[in-house]
């Protein structure tokens, strides 16, 4: 399989950001990491090459960037700080990302598919769910989507960073945009280490069936546990029918 590594030059981060791509050509996936917001994550727990056959067919062409998630959702500091870096990591995804796969796939798409696994599901969720006329589906497994939870004050911004906070009162345009541009697949086991996953996915998916957002909620068995051996299976899956 073709894999490339690329540092992307980023002035909202103050730095160049690690990207990993694999594929030679296919509509563009991107990848964002769990808690621990590395680029190679999705490779070292075997997720590309879970998904080597979809890669091979040029179904799908795979772009895994890092996140800052240490130093905004799961750092320290002031709410004030830490979504002043999640803000400059949306920046760069929007400004800086998403030109890059365009150019790389030496064609616009008319929107982007997005996934995750964990923390990279919350991730998936907010950028379609902010920027539907970017990313127009996700593919959410074992996602926490409240995530006024990780931090002990709350603010504007928070709000706005935070699904479960912003989804139930999201109405008028922005909501028909949103109807209109998207559709979200959000998936859990029931299995070990899953509890609060099934909660809030249960939550989220209410609250899209509530607001018209179309979507489509799985609860996995109870041997379905939060790990890669399982999030293999579902990824496999589900973006074997969505691409």
């Amino acid at each position: 399989m073709n894999s490339r590594h690329s540092l992307l030059d980023s002035a909202t981060m103050g730095r160049r950001v690690h990207l990993w791509t694999y594929g030679d050509a296919g509509k563009p996936l991107v990848v964002f990491p769990s808690n621990a917001g590395v680029a190679h994550e999705w490779h070292k727990g075997g997720m590309i090459d879970a998904l080597a056959p979809l890669v091979a067919a040029r179904r799908v062409k795979i772009y895994c960037p890092e996140t800052n998630v240490s130093r905004s959702f799961s750092g320290e500091g002031s709410v004030e700080a830490r979504m002043t870096h999640h803000r400059a990591y949306e920046r760069f995804v929007l400004e800086t990302l998403v030109p890059f796969i365009d150019e790389d796939c030496r064609a616009p798409y008319r929107t982007l598919t997005t996934t995750g696994c964990s923390m990279g599901a919350m991730y998936a969720s907010l950028f379609v769910l902010k920027h539907p006329e970017v990313f127009g589906q996700a593919l959410c497994l074992s996602g926490r989507y409240r995530t006024s939870t990780m931090f002990d004050d709350s603010s504007q911004e928070l709000y706005f960073n935070d699904p479960l906070a912003f989804l139930p009162n999201l109405s008028g345009a922005a909501l028909e945009h949103v109807r209109r541009k998207v559709h979200i697949t959000a998936v859990v086991g029931q299995g070990a280490f899953e509890d609060g996953c099934i909660r809030e996915t249960a939550e989220l998916g209410a609250w899209l069936d509530k607001k018209g957002i179309p979507n489509h909620v799985a609860f996995w068995g109870h041997d379905s546990r939060h790990n890669y051996a399982w999030w293999q299976r579902q990824a496999v899956h589900y973006l074997s029918q969505m691409f």
